[in-house]
């Protein structure tokens, strides 16, 4: 084949292009030696950047000054400087300090080094924006459930924030791999470093790159195949499960009846709350707030939005930091402010008292990435509440309880949201709390879907499950609740039976209902 040149001032010159030779070369051993380095220092470089990169962006979002500010810092500073000029600086630190040298001293070691310096800024943006598209919703399910801040990463918010990264990753990996190029300026044998001296030797500058370019271009579509077949493994709303019970599951279901609460360990109230006050940027938004439930207590509390009802039955899960007050469960300290001199009070929670409290969420929080069965055995699993086997036949028990075995391997994405809120009620009671909160549990869900979770929540109150529920289901409420408070403007007008609220003794409860139509 001959391709024809223009040459200023020289006319035309023909120069044929050696088809053979450039053939020959993508069967060339040290082409291929070199393909596997660019390979091992990529992925290398792509997988610890991940790791380091993850650490570097829960950093930078740390409240904390002394990790947010040189986590800020080092991104600021290591996505300014050139690769090329970090990778001439590693190169040659061993100058300066020889106990470097050991490492330093070979090529790859200091091309990965300086690679993953650099990158682990970039992936940390990347993972960044992962975890910014978590719901809050998630971190507060796994809190409500026990789990510290590492068991929260590694199992809630890790295995989601790398499905919505992974894409970005790829592409990642993938510029990783264009610039590992750079590295045969510190006389690593790479793809490019072989290319340039071969057409040093023959002159034959275009089939020579020709091939060099094969071997990047080869990379990057095995290894983009591969990355798109993980991006959809792990994408779990491409997964619609269809499994139903066998017989030996219906059999584990039903075998016996599985305990919903913990033995109570004392006589006292099963929850005290105490003088519990909250503010959000100087507006008080609950006031002086005192509430008592004894065990197997129901207490609805209702009220206009507003009134502080959804603020409360957070401060009593210590899913908001309370301003005053104190919070008892079974008589033991739960959440209580250490005051020591002029000192701002500090924040105290014990929280062994946690597992004792089971919530149920109006937007239900299920974990998107875990199954419903797996929904239910990821808590118990953490804390090591008893064999898998025992765990599995309390899940199958409870998930028959609410209606939704049939469900169990299904994911989240897969249900109604009447169903959804049915799997997090089963959630919560596999902790076997000794009280469960409910928060609004119905609002996010579709008229004709609000019986499904109701049936379930009134089957529980016949049970004896000490419950609070914040609702605005006035027939619900009066029909199941022992107690129930009347909110508003962040203070309990009224705290009493469905009864004495009934006759109308309190003005302001009786011009909230007068509008219900109470069965």
């Amino acid at each position: 084949m001959q391709i024809n040149f223009l040459l200023l001032g020289q006319g035309t010159a023909t120069m044929t292009f050696d088809w053979n030779y450039t053939f020959g070369l993508l069967g060339d051993a040290e082409f291929w030696r070199a393909t596997w380095t660019v390979i091992k220092l990529s992925t290398l470089t792509w997988v610890l950047s991940i790791g380091l990169g993850f650490l570097l962006a829960l950093a930078k979002q740390s409240r904390h000054g002394l990790l947010s500010v040189p986590a800020r810092g080092y991104i600021w500073l290591f996505r300014s400087l050139p690769l090329l000029v970090l990778l001439i600086f590693i190169y040659n630190l061993p100058q300066a300090l020889p106990c470097t040298s050991a490492i330093l001293a070979d090529p790859f070691w200091s091309g990965l080094l300086a690679l993953v310096i650099c990158e682990t800024a970039y992936v940390a943006e990347i993972h960044r924006g992962g975890l910014l598209s978590i719901p809050k919703g998630q971190g507060e399910a796994a809190r409500a459930l026990g789990l510290k801040f590492f068991g929260t990463q590694w199992r809630v918010v890790i295995p989601q924030a790398l499905r919505v990264a992974l894409p970005s990753l790829a592409n990642e990996y993938i510029s990783i791999v264009k610039l590992t190029s750079l590295v045969s300026v510190i006389s690593l044998t790479e793809i490019l470093m072989v290319g340039q001296r071969l057409y040093s030797q023959n002159f034959l500058v275009i089939e020579t790159m020709a091939a060099v370019a094969f071997f990047y271009v080869f990379i990057v579509t095995v290894f983009d195949f591969l990355l798109k077949r993980l991006e959809r493994f792990l994408d779990v709303n491409q997964r619609n499960v269809s499994r139903v019970p066998d017989a030996a599951v219906l059999a584990l279901a039903t075998q016996q009846r599985v305990a919903l609460q913990r033995p109570a360990t004392s006589g006292a109230p099963a929850l005290q709350a105490t003088r519990l006050h909250k503010a959000y940027n100087d507006i008080e938004v609950l006031g002086s707030v005192n509430l008592q439930v004894l065990p197997g207590e129901v207490v609805s509390v209702i009220g206009p939005s507003g009134s502080g009802k959804t603020t409360l039955i957070r401060l009593l899960n210590g899913l908001e930091q309370l301003d005053n007050g104190e919070i008892k469960i079974n008589g033991q300290p739960f959440i209580h402010l250490n005051k020591t001199g002029a000192q701002k009070p500090q924040y105290i929670e014990h929280a062994e008292h946690r597992l004792n409290i089971g919530m149920v969420f109006q937007s239900f929080n299920l974990f998107p990435h875990l199954s419903v069965l797996d929904n239910l055995l990821m808590a118990p699993k953490y804390h090591g509440l008893g064999r898998t086997d025992e765990l599995k036949q309390q899940a199958y028990a409870l998930l028959h309880k609410v209606g939704m075995l049939d469900h169990a391997w299904k994911y989240p994405h897969q249900l109604s949201g009447g169903q959804q809120q049915r799997v997090a009620i089963a959630r919560a009671l596999m902790m076997r709390p000794q009280i469960m909160l409910f928060d609004e549990p119905t609002s996010a869900l579709d008229p004709e879907k609000v019986n499904e979770v109701l049936q379930v929540i009134e089957a529980l109150a016949e049970e004896g499950i000490t419950m609070v529920i914040v609702t605005h289901e006035m027939n619900f409420a009066f029909k199941v609740s022992d107690r129930i408070v009347f909110m508003e403007k962040g203070r309990v007008v009224c705290d009493d039976t469905p009864a004495v609220l009934r006759s109308g003794q309190n003005p302001r409860v009786e011009a909230f209902l007068k509008d219900v139509s109470l069965a």
